[in-house]
């Protein structure tokens, strides 16, 4: 029996969950989705922000990865920088964010229903920060989708690929273009889980 997280079954995230998520009104997309090329540069800025994070919580960080397409050399993506934190428990909420909020991070997504997610965006360069408890499936699918991008050409290939082409859509919100990658996704951590596993 396998100890890694299943392929996900959720069905696509609606308007009014993500409303209900995020502790501020979300964003409404004014023009395309920006999707680039690879950036040499985007490893650094990780390690930028992963520095001020283990300055700033200490023995708190329990994990911290680069993770989404910005960790995955090639790849196009948008021009955000994905980090997993990991944290003794991301409900107890005063044990981390008022140390965040004092350095400038703000928390955007609050989701206890869903693994207890947090969300944050940063002081200056654009990130999303998510920060998960111990053990989380989540955290754990982000890293093994990321690792095997990084050694399967193909699977990175069709990733970009459908990734440029949603972004030539005309979204209202980031959350339609995430329910319309949701099904190659769930597609490549099938092969990375069994590959795994195998």
């Amino acid at each position: 029996m396998s100890d890694l997280p299943p392929v996900p079954t959720d069905p696509p995230v609606t308007e009014a969950e993500m409303r209900a998520a995020f502790v501020v009104p979300p964003a409404r997309l004014t023009g395309p989705i920006e999707v680039v090329p690879y950036d040499p540069q985007w490893p650094a800025l990780y390690g930028r922000e992963a520095r001020r994070l283990r300055d700033l919580l200490g023995g708190r960080v329990l994990a911290l990865e680069h993770v989404g397409s910005t960790a995955v050399p090639g790849l196009h993506a948008k021009p955000i920088i994905d980090l997993d934190l990991t944290v003794a428990d991301s409900a107890d909420e005063a044990a981390y964010v008022p140390t965040l909020e004092a350095a400038g991070y703000h928390l955007t997504i609050r989701e206890p229903e869903w693994l207890e997610h947090r969300m944050f965006k940063g002081p200056d360069t654009d990130i999303n920060l998510h920060v998960w408890s111990p053990g989380s499936p989540e955290a754990i699918r982000h890293v093994i989708f990321r690792d095997w991008l990084r050694t399967h050409p193909a699977d990175r290939a069709a990733y970009a690929a459908l990734k440029r082409d949603l972004a030539t859509r005309p979204y209202a919100y980031i959350h339609e273009y995430n329910n319309d990658k949701s099904a190659l996704i769930r597609e490549i951590y099938a092969r990375a889980a069994a590959a795994r596993e195998g």
